[in-house]
């Protein structure tokens, strides 16, 4: 599987100017789009060719059309050439018929993907992570060796004071909460994301996973996504939140196993020196 990422990642940036895809569900949706470009490629070409033959057909025809074969709609059509014959006609309906099998089936495959990822649970041994967004930075909370997310307080959101997501000192659960303005992750894992906002309405998009979603304020939305290559992608908003929209951008960092453990026992390091200063 991950072998063959960047042969689909080759084809996806050459057909569409995309960047490479490093998601699992990556691949499927590349090919959605591929043939979602096809049929709209071949809808274009056969309605300009069409507007162009009945164009210069209908002026070849017009000096030399009888005014007895003038007597409906229909005959006049014929006489310009606008109107096809029963074998013109029948490939007409069937050039139709499969078009709009095609537009159904990639609809209903469409349909199928993102219920995959918004409305499918994630498996209790996913990954689990929040994105919280913020004019104008993204935040990423890792719940720790207790695997729970502590208690957050709006009324206890201090960035300058070390604590951009308000979380609650009381909560023991809390107390093993990394906050990282990076996101990190190890290939070939499944993520299950916790996605809100502190203030506005921010858009976590990011290209090279093929992901998307709105992080909107009182709302926790869950999406879930495997990445499958190693490397360094970015993390932008695709929502205008403000003045500095531009500026809110972060990393997401895909690492082997062995690298995100090293990663993730330094932050804990880092985090128990912190709380016992």
């Amino acid at each position: 599987m991950l072998a063959s990422a960047p042969i689909c990642a080759g084809a996806a940036l050459f057909l569409f100017q995309m960047p490479p895809n490093a998601a699992l569900h990556g691949i499927a949706v590349d090919q959605l789009m591929r043939w979602n470009l096809l049929a709209l490629l071949i809808c274009f070409a056969a309605a300009h060719t069409w507007l162009i033959f009945a164009i210069f057909r209908q002026k070849a025809a017009a000096p030399k059309a009888k005014a007895s074969e003038m007597g409906s709609g229909i005959k006049r059509a014929q006489a310009a050439g606008l109107w096809p014959g029963d074998f013109s006609r029948s490939l007409s309906w069937l050039l139709l018929a499969a078009l709009c099998a095609m537009y159904v089936w990639m609809a209903i495959t469409a349909q199928r993907l993102w219920a995959a990822n918004r409305f499918e649970g994630a498996s209790p041994e996913d990954m689990q992570v929040e994105v919280v967004g913020e004019q104008f930075q993204w935040y990423f909370r890792y719940p720790g060796q207790d695997a729970a997310f502590g208690i957050t307080r709006p009324s206890l959101v201090n960035a300058a004071a070390g604590n951009p997501l308000g979380l609650d000192p009381r909560d023991d659960r809390s107390k093993d909460d990394l906050v990282s303005s990076v996101l990190v992750l190890p290939v070939g894992r499944e993520v299950d994301v916790r996605l809100r906002s502190l203030d506005v309405i921010h858009g976590f998009f990011i290209p090279a996973m093929r992901l998307k979603q709105n992080a909107v304020p009182g709302l926790v939305l869950h999406l879930h996504f495997t990445p499958i290559a190693i490397g360094t992608y970015a993390i932008l908003c695709s929502q205008v939140c403000g003045s500095g929209h531009a500026r809110m951008q972060a990393e997401l960092r895909v690492l082997s196993p062995s690298d995100y453990q090293q990663w993730l026992t330094a932050r804990e390091q880092q985090h128990a020196r912190e709380g016992a200063q």
